[in-house]
């Protein structure tokens, strides 16, 4: 990243300090650094300081024009340099992250449809500026939506995909002049190296069967392969859908939520003691232990809570499949946490607009987030280290019908 060395004006320092809330310091001081920050760009891009004789110069200055720009602290005006017989590029128009774009967007859109808050009209103008059209908007859809969309459906014929995590929230969405709840599925794969990908999202009527094959065909038909094990809650459409679309791959019932079913079907006085034996279960070593600890278990409190044994019986193989896998890949895999943690980032988006204009605003908005967490990923740390697992896998192939390679 490049070093700019800024000199700042006393007098806008001591407005800032000095001036009420209502003064502009903070705009101004930001217009003369970044002013600033646009001299030396264009400094670089032509190799040479103004005035300045040198071999390298690959252009002159042609003077600058303004351009405003929209900020959280206000309007500013920018003067940008002019290359004589050529181009001057800078990427410091990008001001908002393509998920902060988004979110703007929508908001803009909800103020020319008629259908915002007070609050979203407040906050838009303030970033936004006072007056934007519908040609405005459409405009800046224009820029972000495709770069959403090609990211949303782009090839996953590049790796194979072991662990894949799947999740869906309900948002509100203004559809024909009503408001409905949709289902907005997403799914994250952990690939052979051992990192994180959002593998894509769709936006459907419910989170019913027909939507989650229509999601899982998809991701297929751009190339999801080599999926050993998926992991996901218990919602009826969603596992139908899991063993029509991916047949002998295991399915990891979400822990989390198998055991909040448990409890919810124990009588309140046993609630804790069940927990524990809950815990033991699906943290034992081995499938045997935990089926040695399962028998344990619902002879004990058969007859004081039948309800939860039968829950408790019933999940306990789809809870346990982890247990299958090397141990030290059980702890990251054995619930949802993972895609529940992208989905508390949308939610707290979500709050602001609260109804989402179109359904477009949605797939814009979420994708674009998305986007930006997958590129996080991408640059960070491995997920997990797959080493371990791979010759694991390689070498016991028929070890169960848990853990079969799908394609």
């Amino acid at each position: 990243m490049a070093q700019y060395q800024i000199t700042v004006d006393s007098q806008l320092l001591q407005q800032l300090f000095l001036g009420n809330s209502q003064d502009s310091g903070v705009a101004k001081l930001l217009e003369s650094v970044l002013n600033q920050v646009l001299q030396a760009q264009v400094t670089e891009q032509v190799e040479a300081d103004r005035y300045e004789r040198s071999e390298d110069r690959q252009g002159y200055r042609n003077g600058t024009y303004p351009h405003q720009l929209h900020t959280r602290v206000g309007t500013i005006t920018l003067s940008v340099p002019r290359i004589r017989g050529g181009k001057f590029t800078t990427e410091l128009f990008m001001r908002y992250q393509r998920s902060e774009q988004a979110l703007i967007l929508a908001m803009m859109e909800m103020v020319i449809n008629g259908v915002s808050t007070r609050k979203v009209s407040q906050v838009t103008e303030e970033l936004c500026g006072t007056e934007f059209s519908k040609s405005t908007v459409s405009d800046l859809c224009k820029r972000l939506d495709p770069i959403v969309t090609a990211w949303n459906n782009r090839p996953l014929s590049d790796s194979r995909f072991p662990f894949v995590l799947v999740d869906a929230l309900y948002l509100k969405v203004r559809e024909d002049g009503r408001v409905r709840s949709r289902g907005v599925m997403l799914g994250i794969g952990v690939n052979t190296d051992g990192q994180r990908e959002v593998l894509g999202l769709m936006l459907g009527d419910t989170e019913s069967e027909e939507s989650w094959t229509e999601f899982f065909s998809w991701l297929k038909q751009r190339g999801l392969r080599g999926v050993d094990l998926i992991v996901s809650d218990d919602h009826g459409g969603l596992v139908r859908s899991i063993r029509q679309q991916l047949q002998g791959v295991a399915w990891q019932r979400c822990q989390t939520h198998f055991m909040r079913n448990v409890l919810d079907a124990s009588p309140k006085a046993l609630k804790e003691e069940i927990h524990g034996h809950v815990r033991a279960i699906l943290e034992a070593p081995d499938p045997d232990t935990a089926r040695m600890l399962l028998n344990q278990t619902i002879s004990a409190y058969g007859d004081k809570a039948p309800k939860a044994m039968r829950t408790l019986e019933a999940g306990f193989d789809d809870a346990t499949a982890v247990l299958s896998l090397p141990e030290k890949y059980r702890k990251r895999l054995r619930t949802t946490n993972s895609v529940e943690r992208l989905n508390e980032e949308v939610r707290r988006r979500e709050r602001v607009i609260r109804i989402f204009p179109n359904r477009e605003s949605v797939i814009r908005l979420i994708g674009a987030l998305l986007m930006e967490q997958d590129e996080k990923w991408a640059a960070g740390r491995k997920y997990l280290d797959m080493a371990e697992y791979l010759k694991w896998r390689e070498n016991k192939p028929n070890t169960t019908a848990k853990v079969t390679r799908m394609m």
